[in-house]
């Protein structure tokens, strides 16, 4: 794994997902995230440049209708644990696993336990901006020590997925949610469904 300038047992890298979606993956519901990028990143399009990632939770952007229909009913959980206004609250650390570029829309059909979407939702995010494809993340996520709450900038926000923060954050120890003989066969799963990872 390469460090990407940051200390061992700290991180300041964040990915923005969806608070619903980031406890189905604390909850072991999930372990993957399906991804095609911001509008701020029209240009580069969305990209994995690290290996391990904060998750900052988010509601901007949320979207009932594109929310797998049996993570509709924890919707109203992740809101009533939502944080005070203007702050933010970093619960978990994630090691990416695998990564897909995916370029056939059936390939997704197969992996529609282990993320957080719609079939609509997915197809859209496939063919979006005339461009056929999207990214497959796969992620190992582990609790952090304790729950970091930080202001929650301007800077971090609108419609990005990666956000440097201003500090790093103790990462180290961590707990990891699923068991890794249980993650490793999840895993094999999906690459038997979307194939070689990059």
């Amino acid at each position: 794994m390469t460090l990407d300038a940051k200390s061992v047992d700290g991180e300041r890298t964040a990915l923005k997902e969806w608070a619903v979606l980031v406890d189905a993956m604390a909850s072991g519901e999930i372990i993957a995230m399906v991804r095609k990028g911001g509008i701020r990143e029209r240009r580069a399009g969305f990209d994995v440049r690290h290996d391990r990632f904060l998750l900052y939770p988010t509601f901007f952007h949320e979207k009932v209708n594109e929310l797998a229909e049996r993570f509709r009913p924890s919707l109203d959980r992740a809101h009533a644990d939502r944080p005070p206004s203007g702050m933010l609250q970093l619960r978990f650390v994630a090691e990416v696993a695998a990564v897909w570029r995916v370029t056939e829309l059936q390939r997704l059909r197969g992996i529609h336990a282990e993320h957080g979407l719609t079939w609509g939702a997915v197809e859209s995010r496939f063919r979006y901006r005339d461009d056929p494809l999207v990214h497959v993340v796969a992620v190992r996520l582990a609790r952090l020590p304790a729950v970091v709450t930080v202001p929650d900038i301007r800077r971090y926000s609108g419609c990005v997925s990666w956000v440097k923060l201003d500090d790093d954050v103790v990462v180290e120890p961590s707990e990891p949610v699923i068991d890794e003989p249980s993650f490793t066969a999840r895993l094999r799963a999906l690459a038997s469904e979307l194939g070689e990872a990059l």
